[in-house]
């Protein structure tokens, strides 16, 4: 999973922000075309990373053919922020009251691009920028969705999201494990990288809020991403969910590449393990509690498997603490595994638990929902 430390503060209580600032929309390149061009819409969630989102914008902007327009979520609300939106001429900056993490950003930026009419919804965290001629590969793959709904298909019967490659700091290919476990709950570590980079694309059951692109039908079946994770697995549960209504790929076509290295234990030739702060050991832990109950909706909940699942996951978080290191206070650090295993345990274990469909549904204005 991509680092998303980026959030990592404590998290305010979940409630949407002020209605976002219409700035004054970028002017098109001249002398590229599609003969279709995808009415994509690039959404990125920030919190305190100016220097990086402006590297992303910047490759935005600089691209031959561009996206429709550009949706900045600032989990900061700070004035540096919404100073680097003006200069690079984002045309919807949305300052959030309270730092909702990734999962919060990109829920608020799904309802705003969705809102805003967009056929197609590009999500990407702040350190990463966007390749050359990106829009243009995707663009291939989009067509033969975008001409099958108009004739009238079902959605289950189309490709309604897909998650392009991505490069590695060093312009390596960057591994994504592609495969959710739906039995363990967890997603694949055996998801073959070879069998990925050789062939054009390959089936997924997930996506990630690091190039991933879903149809504004995929959204209307599948409904926003689940604000309550606030950070860890919100993209993969959300992918979860858009798998049971439409087919998703991963596409051998490179998008985006990462523009920060990371701390990381390597494991194997291509997977690496990344450090973690004691706030992601947290929501690592407790949002299986959440990720047990989408499973239960779908009928994938076997409790033996998950538990085993678990396990793992915790054994893999006492390796990053113990041989990946990162964390100066052990005793502390596994304090953070205790407690969201805890927490997660009461929320596996709550029948009055309701989707995020059912919370925060499609219909109600971004600006206007409660806090959760």
């Amino acid at each position: 999973m991509p680092d998303r430390s980026r959030h990592d503060v404590d998290p305010a209580p979940l409630h949407c922000g002020p209605p976002c600032i219409r700035m004054v929309p970028y002017p098109p390149k001249n002398g590229v075309s599609l003969e279709a061009q995808p009415d994509i819409a690039i959404v990125i969630t920030t919190y305190k990373r100016q220097e990086l989102l402006s590297v992303l914008l910047k490759s935005i902007r600089t691209l031959e053919v561009g996206p429709a327009a550009v949706f900045v979520i600032d989990n900061e609300a700070s004035d540096e922020t919404r100073h680097i939106a003006e200069r690079f001429k984002v045309e919807h900056y949305i300052a959030m009251n309270e730092n909702t993490g990734g999962a919060g950003g990109f829920s608020r930026g799904v309802q705003e691009a969705y809102d805003a009419g967009h056929d197609w919804i590009w999500l990407m965290d702040d350190d990463v920028e966007v390749l050359p001629d990106a829009i243009v590969a995707l663009a291939q793959w989009t067509a033969s969705t975008d001409t099958a709904l108009a004739t009238g298909a079902a959605l289950d019967q189309v490709v309604g999201a897909f998650q392009p490659f991505r490069r590695n700091f060093d312009g390596s290919f960057f591994y994504w494990q592609y495969r959710f476990s739906t039995a363990f709950g967890m997603q694949n570590p055996l998801a073959s990288a070879k069998r990925a980079l050789a062939q054009s694309s390959t089936p997924i059951n997930c996506i990630c809020f690091e190039g991933g692109l879903v149809h504004r039908r995929a959204v209307e079946a599948a409904g926003l991403p689940d604000a309550r994770f606030f950070i860890y697995a919100d993209d993969t549960i959300y992918g979860y969910v858009l798998s049971q209504h439409t087919k998703m790929l991963l596409v051998n076509d490179y998008a985006l590449a990462r523009t920060r290295m990371l701390g990381n234990l390597r494991v194997g030739r291509t997977r690496k393990l990344n450090t973690a702060s004691d706030l992601s050991r947290y929501y690592i832990m407790r949002n299986r509690g959440y990720m047990a109950q989408y499973l239960k909706a779908f009928g994938d909940y076997r409790a033996i498997p998950f538990a085993l699942g678990t396990a793992y996951t915790l054994f893999k978080e006492l390796v990053r603490l113990f041989v990946g290191g990162g964390s100066a206070d052990k005793h502390a650090s596994l304090r953070e595994l205790r407690r969201g295993m805890r927490d997660g345990r009461a929320l596996r274990r709550n029948k009055d638990w309701l989707p995020f469909w059912r919370i925060a549904p499609l219909d109600v204005p971004a600006d206007s929902l409660d806090a959760l």
